[in-house]
């Protein structure tokens, strides 16, 4: 069978979304894909802007490519897009594995897209292999209403090793769903920690979902993840199980108790809901809208919208400047000399660190 004109022959890449990236578990792969008509970032913009689901899908595989040329057409689509954005309700959704994130969010987007109306798109982040660097990207199945309505945008993308699960790139795809017309974004995390402040500092509200029984109710006290929760629900609240979970909840309560009021001045609330029976769903987004309405009224809610922007802003100076030193031809010599260094003993990590930074700066002038 001969290929079309438009075909073309990568080497080890992947096409996904017509963006050619490389081949997560075998770099060195073969592969043949027809390769779509490349757009420009105007082709992009306009599509985006009149809320197409397929323009929109490939200028996120655009801005989570790591090619330079790509990343050039991604920030000039991000720039033309940005003043259509900051129109959406942000939630951030967490918990532990095996509470019933996906699930829940199905049940969840149905409700507010039928009692709220417009349209929800689900930034679904799956963890990555350390080995392969590969992610399942199965969020989507589980979602099984939300996948087939005709408002919903599902997007899974992998974590790519990025602090806190959350992808490196999920703030910049936020944009663009918010300039095709999605007034509601969720962000949903592979689990909970430290590394959960990146989701935090990118949305408006923050829900935490937890299992009675686990344990984690006299862990509340401790400080972190529960801090940051502007809401926190306790899933699979039916059958034998109802008991546990408002015991739970008391306990959970009590835990918030001891910590100082947050800045948004808001009480953190605690619920019980069933995910897989539909029940207390109403509950849990009335707390969730009752907290925007307040942030509203108090200012708090632009004020944290501003300081995620700042926030933001230095961590892509990190990120570019990370990026610059380890991507320097004569860093990246001397880094492996100087490694060999620091295994045989002969430096400390810390004197070798300062040396390879030293002569980094020295290259700079």
């Amino acid at each position: 069978m001969e290929h079309p004109e438009n075909a073309q022959e990568y080497a080890g890449l992947v096409v996904n979304d017509g963006v050619e990236q490389p081949a997560k578990v075998n770099p060195h792969l073969q592969r043949s894909r027809f390769a779509r008509k490349k757009l420009t970032a105007s082709d992009y913009v306009e599509g985006i802007l009149k809320g197409n689901p397929s323009i929109l899908g490939q200028a996120v595989t655009l801005v989570e490519s790591t090619h330079p040329a790509h990343q050039a057409v991604a920030q000039e689509v991000i720039e033309k897009c940005l003043p259509h954005s900051g129109k959406s309700i942000r939630v951030g959704i967490s918990g532990v594995p095996g509470a019933g994130k996906s699930t829940s969010i199905d049940e969840f987007g149905v409700h507010i897209l039928k009692k709220h109306g417009g349209k929800l798109a689900v930034l679904a982040i799956d963890p990555s292999s350390e080995r392969t660097k590969g992610s399942i990207l199965g969020d989507k199945t589980r979602m099984e209403k939300l996948s087939v309505h005709p408002d919903s945008f599902i997007r899974p993308s992998p974590s790519a090793g990025s602090l806190g699960g959350v992808a490196r790139k999920t703030r910049e795809t936020i944009v663009l769903c918010e300039a095709a017309g999605y007034d509601k974004i969720f962000v949903e995390t592979v689990g909970v920690g430290q590394s959960e402040t990146a989701c935090h500092s990118m949305v408006d509200f923050f829900l935490l979902i937890q299992l009675a029984g686990t344990g984690d109710e006299l862990q509340g006290i401790k400080r972190g993840i529960m801090e940051m929760a502007d809401g926190i629900v306790i899933n699979k609240c039916d059958g034998n199980n109802v008991d546990k979970c408002q015991l739970a909840a008391t306990q959970f309560r009590n835990a918030l108790h001891l910590f100082p009021k947050p800045e948004s001045g808001w009480s953190p609330e605690v619920l019980c809901y069933s995910g897989f029976y539909a029940l207390g769903i109403k509950e849990v987004w009335d707390m969730v809208y009752r907290y925007i309405d307040y942030v509203k009224q108090t200012g708090y809610f632009e004020h944290r919208r501003n300081e995620q922007a700042k926030y933001w802003m230095y961590e892509s100076i990190n990120e570019h400047l990370r990026d610059s030193f380890f991507q320097n031809p004569t860093i990246a010599d001397m880094l492996l000399a100087e490694e060999r260094c620091v295994l045989q003993g002969q430096k400390t990590s810390f004197v070798a660190a300062k040396q390879l930074l030293d002569a980094y700066f020295a290259l700079l002038h």
